[in-house]
């Protein structure tokens, strides 16, 4: 039998577009469909999927830009979807007045481009322009068009930049900062923009001015202008690694002037603030604070911070949105989250304090948007796992109300949602939410179960409706688990840093713990029990798969990262360097290779089930990952499926019909496998 761990048999599969890598994808594509589409309730099941996706009556979130609010929409009559925008006054009706402002089905047909939407940058506080950013059939890397939201079109002769993970953003109407792909010397080995230039209107862009440059072997760069009225200033900087960057105001005079904070930090100015998060101790205040010092002040050395936020072990960060008097800040306790409005005293004698929504237990609160510039306004998202999104409007001192409630999309009687912790291999408690069928009412005992996690880069996984999975999992008899590890954000930074590099193995432990909980409570058994996870909880998913696969009947790995030795050598994947470890480094590569899922596949290990996927157009985690790890199971004669969608990006779909199939793919590999017929 070959070996992996010195000459790699399969790198041919990294070979993204090559001939015979997408043959070989091809036939395992006709394996998974035979496999799974003719099961009996495949068609049925992706129906129900997709009429929760398509649904007209969804919740159209918006983002305020001056008199109006902004939505992009798709449904089965715009497939790619719609880029549009209408008042308040219409959006309180159950059926707004929408002003289409770029169709880009129409868009795709005419150019006969599989475009789709990326998002846009609207110059504020204008409104009047937008850097629109379209991507190829779902890939991170964009082509920037100018739009005028005016005439709704696209201006002629305006900014336009090819395809690159482009960064840009305006300073005023004749002018922008872009850092993207201009050739040998312009990328940073992770791929991103290495310079930021000024670049003005009706010039070419290899001709504007560089005003600040970063190292190869950071991340990224980048430029943008505060547009704040009457506090207008620009900043450039540079991310090292993916967690430390360098902030830089940029003077008139082209001067930088380093802002002071520890690089691991994040500051960013608003009005005659520096706002700062800390993800270590500094200055006597605990990583995972938030402080306030006055911009001009700290520039002239003073480092008398008002402290807005300061966590304890139960408690982090979990965000903050400035309204134009007032800030929101958003919480975490225990993973339920809480947010408080607080809005700075006269004089500057410290900030006032008060709860801005009671939220139901076990629940999420998110702060949709905000208008910091014009008004005290905020848009908020109430949701849990049982419970549809209702979206409020309120005004800070006004009257609060509901704009939009979203339906019941599947049947909750007899549904539970409980949180439990389990004790990890350390001795750490681990939180984990559990949603299906209430057995203390009625008894019932172990059944098909889902544990889902993630566990990397300091993400949270937080409460919230799925349609989706409702309607695949829940509403069938299924538990749903949703295991809050180590490597995430939910406890702050500590809870991050204590999963990384050679620790990442605690972040593994953590989720066997929950798994092994849940079969002592006699919620599951190993036979029926699946997990899944995507990107880096797809490593997450080959870890279980190559640690533990007597605890599992069936894995799920969504746009997988495998193979931990030349992860840094595909893609975006030298920018992950600081979460993991650098293959290149004599220290790092001994722990890397030890839990690499690629590297510990065996002939004579018994693994359960494995549905690998991903995504022929997904330029951040390499597909290669998922394809060489197929091949090596299949090699190694163990049972593996593997779904290569040839667009959608690192999404997995890049429209409806798409995440619909893939969803009834995952859910009846699951449901086929863990005793659910």
């Amino acid at each position: 039998m070959r070996d992996v761990t010195d000459d790699d048999p399969y790198l041919w599969l990294e070979d993204v577009e090559g001939e015979a890598a997408l043959a070989w994808v091809a036939e395992r594509n006709a394996e998974t469909a035979a496999a799974l589409t003719t099961d009996d309730g495949f068609a049925a099941l992706k129906e129900r999927l997709r009429e929760v996706l398509d649904a007209s009556d969804r919740i159209p979130y918006t983002t305020r830009r001056g008199a109006f609010l902004y939505n992009f929409w798709r449904d089965a009559e715009h497939v790619r979807g719609v880029w549009r925008r209408t008042t308040l006054e219409s959006y309180r009706k159950d059926e707004p007045d929408w002003e289409v402002l770029l169709d880009i089905d129409a868009l795709a047909a005419a150019e006969g481009e599989k475009w789709l939407w990326a998002g846009a940058r609207v110059r504020r506080p204008e409104d009047d322009l937008a850097l629109v950013c379209l991507s190829r059939d779902g890939g991170d890397a964009v082509e920037v068009r100018e739009f005028d939201l005016t005439a709704r079109e696209f201006v002629g002769g305006g900014f336009r930049v090819p395809e690159a993970k482009t960064r840009i953003g305006w300073i005023d109407a004749d002018t922008v900062f872009v850092g993207t792909d201009l050739g040998p010397g312009s990328l940073t080995d992770s791929g991103y923009p290495r310079t930021v230039r000024r670049w003005r209107r009706g010039t070419p862009l290899e001709s504007a001015a560089v005003v600040f440059e970063a190292e190869p072997g950071d991340v990224s760069a980048w430029g943008m202008r505060d547009t704040t009225p009457g506090f207008e200033r620009d900043f450039v900087g540079r991310a090292t690694d993916f967690f430390h960057s360098e902030t830089y105001l940029l003077t008139a005079d082209g001067d930088l002037v380093k802002i002071d904070v520890p690089d691991d930090a994040r500051a960013y100015a608003h009005r005659r603030y520096l706002i700062v998060t800390l993800k270590s101790d500094w200055l006597g205040h605990r990583a995972g604070s938030l402080l306030a010092f006055g911009f001009d002040a700290f520039l002239a050395g003073d480092r008398t911070a008002e402290v807005l936020f300061t966590p304890d072990e139960r408690t982090a960060l979990a965000g903050h949105s400035w309204t134009r008097h007032h800030l929101l800040l958003e919480t975490m306790r225990d993973v339920s989250t809480h947010i408080e409005i607080l809005t700075p005293t006269p004089g500057g004698g410290g900030w006032a304090r008060e709860p801005l929504t009671d939220v139901p237990p076990l629940s999420a609160v998110t702060v949709v948007d905000t208008d910091p510039d014009a008004s005290d306004e905020y848009f908020l998202d109430v949701s849990g796992f049982l419970q549809p999104s209702t979206l409020y409007r309120g005004r800070i001192g006004g009257d609060t109300e509901i704009l939009k409630q979203s339906p019941a999309r599947f049947a909750t009687a007899g549904l539970t949602v409980d949180q439990f912790f389990a004790t990890s291999q350390d001795g750490t408690r681990v939180p984990y939410f559990v949603v299906g069928p209430d057995r203390a009412a009625g008894g019932s005992g172990p059944g098909p179960t889902l544990l889902y996690g993630y566990g990397g880069f300091e993400v949270s996984l937080t409460p919230g409706y799925g349609a989706v999975r409702g309607r695949a999992w829940l509403e069938r008899g299924g538990t749903y688990v949703l295991a809050n590890i180590r490597g995430g954000g939910e406890y702050g930074p500590d809870w991050h840093q204590a999963a990384l590099g050679a620790n990442r193995p605690r972040a593994f432990e953590d989720f066997e713990a929950v798994a092994e909980d849940l079969v002592a409570r006699g919620i599951t058994t190993p036979a029926m029990l699946g997990a899944a996870g995507g990107s880096n909880g797809g490593l997450l998913m080959g870890a279980m798969l190559t640690r533990r696969p007597e605890l599992f009947g069936a894995i799920v790995a969504q746009v997988p990262l495998l193979d931990m030795t030349r992860f840094h050598r595909l893609l975006a994947g030298a920018s992950w360097i600081a979460e993991y470890g650098d293959p290149d480094d004599e220290a790092d590569l001994p722990h890397l290779r030890a839990l690499s899922p690629y590297h510990r596949l065996a002939a004579d290990r018994s693994y359960p089930p494995v549905l690998l996927m991903t995504s022929t157009r997904d330029d951040r985690v390499h597909p290669g990952h998922a394809r060489k790890t197929a091949a090596r199971l299949r090699e190694l004669g163990h049972r593996v499926l593997l779904h290569e969608n040839v667009g959608g990006g690192h999404a997995g779909a890049g429209d409806n019909e798409q995440a619909a199939h893939n969803n009834a793919l995952t859910h009846t590999f699951l449901w086929q496998r863990l005793g659910g017929r």
